[in-house]
């Protein structure tokens, strides 16, 4: 799936923080697209080491983090450094979008 441009991610950003009042309510608002359309499960690399994705959810502190496991291991990882594969999955211009708002 192609990167979309800076004015495409600008226009999902609207998308995802629409009627959003504050900086946790857009969190949310990307959650809830990301969880529409991001395509997981996927696998990436992380350290060197192939992971899937099995969800993005946030912390307690409204952090957005993608679950990571591998051979019944768990890791979560910030949404912001989660390198992403080649080919990328589906919908990970959602991720890119939030990259761009959170100013990662």
């Amino acid at each position: 799936m192609e990167k979309k441009s800076g004015d495409e991610l600008d226009t999902l950003i609207e998308e995802a923080i629409v009627d959003t009042y504050d900086e946790v309510e857009a969190v949310n608002g990307f959650l809830a697209v990301i969880d529409e359309h991001l395509d997981v499960p996927f696998t990436t690399t992380v350290l060197g080491v192939e992971v899937t994705v099995v969800e993005i959810r946030l912390t307690n502190d409204s952090r957005m983090v993608a679950r990571c496991v591998r051979d019944g291991l768990r890791q979560d990882i910030g949404l912001a450094e989660l390198p992403l594969p080649q080919p990328r999955p589906g919908g990970a211009h959602w991720i890119d979008a939030y990259r761009r708002w959170s100013g990662c």
